[in-house]
């Protein structure tokens, strides 16, 4: 049997990939390169073709034994979701179901959605639960809980089995620096303060210096990559266990500001690079820290890779590999 991993060419998607190989899984990664990057695809079988197109799904379930599937297709540009909202419904949505009546028509009954804190909107307190409201302030998040709501309710129908991942902010690259982060545009801010430490970028700004927090910027909970591809592995372990439908949040616990993360770049690298300060931009709350507790009773999961210099410095490598430093 296999699992299917729709998006597996793109940033995260291909870490989850190369680890499922490496513990033993059999995959077919399906994509069809919008985003994501065909070369990052070095494990498993890979099918171009695009969740739009409910026959090229159709034709992947006929040809491979799909026992369970990942799901990390889903465009994720904030800001052009608000400009182009349905660009995000359809692809984020409309092509979920697409995917989903295909595992339905096929027994698939087992899948894991890459969720996003995004569901949440404006907390109310921090750090986050898996319990509090979800009331997103952007038609991305929106999306994402559209999904989340239809899974649950396939299971309620169907008996399909589902959890629910809800990323923090996704950071670093491939330890073994095989693959990376590689988006176009780029709007991370480790890669983007990387390009400035690279020379690519002439400075790096910081939007908001006078928020409630330590040093006045902005605090985000960075999670590396590596230890987000670890809690979809122990997931799906999970729903192969005969685990029951769940949701969980992915972060580190640890809020990392802007200019500290700035520092670890600088610290890192071993460059100097200007930073200039900026007004805030509307709608950046000034502090999203997720609570891990549940995730950590339920599926064992704990992050190896918590200290943001070791996130830097994984990314810092890849960035060189990449041929983007002097």
């Amino acid at each position: 049997m296999a699992v299917l991993v729709c998006g597996g060419a793109g940033y995260i998607g291909s870490h989850v990939n190369k680890m499922l190989n490496r513990m033993g899984y059999d995959t077919v990664v399906f994509d069809n390169l919008v985003y994501g990057h065909r070369e990052a695809v070095k494990w498993g079988e890979f099918v171009r073709g695009d969740l739009k197109d409910p026959e090229e799904i159709e034709a992947v379930f006929d040809t491979y034994p799909i026992e369970a599937v990942m799901h990390f297709a889903a465009y994720a540009y904030v800001g052009e979701s608000v400009t182009d909202p349905e660009k995000y419904y359809f692809n984020n949505v409309a092509c979920t179901l697409n995917l989903l009546r295909a595992m339905r028509g096929h027994g698939c009954d087992k899948i894991i959605f890459s969720s996003t804190c995004a569901t949440y909107g404006e907390p109310a307190r921090v750090p986050i639960t898996e319990d509090m409201p979800q009331n997103p302030i952007n038609p991305y998040g929106a999306s994402k809980l559209m999904v989340e709501r239809i899974l649950s309710d396939y299971g309620t129908a169907y008996g399909l089995r589902s959890v629910a991942l809800r990323y923090f902010n996704a950071a670093g690259a491939d330890p073994e620096c095989e693959i990376g982060e590689d988006h176009d545009p780029e709007t991370h801010l480790i890669p983007l303060v990387l390009d400035a430490a690279s020379g690519k970028r002439p400075d790096i700004k910081v939007f908001g210096t006078d928020y409630p927090t330590r040093d006045g910027s902005c605090i985000r909970d960075y999670i590396h990559v590596e230890d987000l591809a670890k809690a979809h592995i122990l997931a799906l372990k999970y729903l192969q266990s005969g685990g029951s439908s769940e949701c969980f949040n992915l972060g580190n616990e640890r809020g990392t500001s802007v200019l500290e993360v700035i520092e670890a770049v600088k610290k890192v690298t071993g460059k100097d690079f200007r930073v200039t300060l900026s007004d805030r931009r509307p709608g950046d709350p000034a502090t999203l820290v997720g609570s891990s507790d549940k995730v950590k009773a339920v599926l064992g999961w704990e992050p190896k890779y918590a200290e943001i210099e070791t996130i830097v410095e994984h990314a810092w490598k890849w960035h060189e590999k990449m041929g983007c430093s002097e």
